[in-house]
């Protein structure tokens, strides 16, 4: 079973209690999440080898956001230590007509300040498949985005297989003066397997997909970016159709380089307990999946049955095992499971 190696930042995820606003009263639920740490757990969840590479504050907070990966079965003996502080993000979930709302407060992390050097690849992609990324590192800093690009580069040179979900983040890109566009395009030249859509594919290439039809601009999008980057071979994202704060519709589309198109779902989830984290289940039963060389189709209806279980688990990591996911792949029921 081959090796994902995920490179990111873990943070603390410092979330308002349920229907409350942001220091409504004065308690925050913590937990330790991360766009990247979040897959690994997943793919360590499923049984597959997953390791986090990562910096870390070399402090208690450090500490013990690298032990609560280490308990899900993650191997974290790549993290590093440097200075800085732990990077932050306080969340409030939303309610009736009040939408969820995430504050950053990642200025200076040890992450961030990092040198892109910081990180030996070699010893930790040796015998990997696959490295994990995700456009949040980039919208870090310049630090960061040129440690995602050495990540990537170096795993080319090696004959790793780059996996890239594209995770746009204005709020953070915001902060400094890069250049989303192209050091996005950067790094999806490096990848077999995108999550991205019309959006991410739009903003790389400097340019719309323009027909009314949003599944003819899909397909359009995902036509121009096989002829862009050819490494390329799969692409996949979900659709979510909002009837509510916690009522929703998800499905799921891939495409493959030779042009086939798989499509799963709708799954309908309504008393959505926390969708955030979403996206990285679904990365993550696609890439399991896919890691083996597996089948396409299956991949697919396995990662949007993880993501959709994953709106009925509290926090980032989608905690379901393996077994779970294709019960309700394969339509399971709903009893109790006695």
């Amino acid at each position: 079973m081959r090796r994902v190696v995920c490179f990111g930042e873990v943070l603390l995820r410092l979330e308002a209690p349920d229907g409350e606003v942001l220091l409504q009263t004065p308690r925050l639920r913590v937990t330790y999440p991360g766009a990247e740490a979040n897959v690994a757990v997943s793919l360590a969840r499923f049984g597959r080898p997953a390791a986090m590479v990562t910096v870390v504050p070399d402090n208690r907070l450090g500490q013990a956001a690298l032990e609560e990966l280490r308990r899900y079965g993650v191997d974290v003996s790549g993290a590093r230590r440097g200075p800085g502080r732990m990077g932050l993000f306080f969340l409030t979930q939303g309610a009736v007509l009040r939408p969820s709302e995430v504050l950053y407060d990642r200025a200076g992390s040890a992450f961030a300040r990092a040198a892109p050097d910081a990180i030996d690849w070699a010893p930790l992609l040796d015998g990997a498949g696959w490295l994990h990324v995700s456009g949040v590192t980039p919208s870090l800093g310049a630090e960061a985005a040129a440690a995602a690009i050495r990540a990537v580069e170096t795993a080319g040179r090696l004959g790793v297989r780059v996996s890239f979900d594209g995770n746009f983040r204005p709020k953070l890109w915001a902060l400094w003066d890069g250049d989303p566009a192209a050091i996005t395009r950067r790094l999806i030249e490096h990848a077999s397997v995108a999550f991205i859509e019309e959006r991410d594919i739009g903003r790389a290439l400097g340019r719309g997909f323009h027909d009314e039809d949003p599944h003819v601009r899909d397909a359009e999008s995902a036509a121009a970016a096989f002829e862009a980057f050819p490494r390329l071979q799969v692409l996949a994202h979900t659709f979510r159709l909002q009837h509510g704060v916690d009522d929703h519709e998800l499905s799921a589309v891939l495409r493959t380089r030779g042009g086939a198109e798989h499509r799963a779902g709708p799954y309908r989830l309504t008393g959505i307990v926390d969708r955030v984290g979403g996206g990285d289940a679904f990365a993550a039963g696609v890439l399991h999946s896919l890691a083996d060389d597996g089948d396409p189709g299956e991949a697919l209806r396995f990662g949007l049955a993880a993501a959709a279980l994953k709106h009925g688990v509290h926090g980032d990591f989608n905690l379901v095992s393996e077994g779970d996911v294709r019960a309700l792949a394969e339509g399971g029921g709903l009893d109790v499971r006695r």
